[in-house]
């Protein structure tokens, strides 16, 4: 099974909202767990936190399937600029959504929408100039 043509970042998405609508008492900012540091200071952690991470990790796979060129990858930005709209219509007109962890999800996606195109015009870019540069032998 191949990934492309999956939005990764719709598993975070995913996320927040079963525990958004499902277990409305939790809290984003509310520390989840703590790590005692060497340095003697405590880390704490939040849902909000994990999450987001899990997110930033998701776009580093995002921003190299979009190296790849071909009409998978045109539906891959397909979908995940439809999933930005709908994260950010979401955040505009959902109770819910109006969390930092939310805004910080749909700056995640926005990062993701913009990125996967200005690299993929790139590589298209690349293949044009590395075709055009072929000297034709009659």
């Amino acid at each position: 099974m191949s990934l492309i043509g999956f939005p990764l970042l719709l598993i975070p998405f995913a996320i927040y909202n079963i525990i958004a609508f499902l277990m409305p008492g939790v809290s984003w900012t509310g520390a989840l767990t703590s790590v005692h540091m060497v340095s003697g200071g405590e880390w704490t952690m939040s849902a909000g936190d994990i999450l987001v991470t899990l997110s930033i990790l998701l776009l580093t796979g995002e921003v190299l399937k979009s190296t790849r060129i071909g009409i998978r990858t045109v539906v891959d930005h397909g979908l995940s600029l439809v999933l930005f709209l709908a994260m950010l219509i979401e955040f505009l007109l959902v109770k819910q959504a109006a969390t930092g962890t939310f805004f910080l999800l749909l700056v995640i996606s926005f990062v993701d929408v913009l990125g996967g195109f200005a690299v993929t015009l790139r590589s298209a870019q690349r293949d044009l100039t590395i075709e055009g540069n072929v000297p034709h032998i009659s």
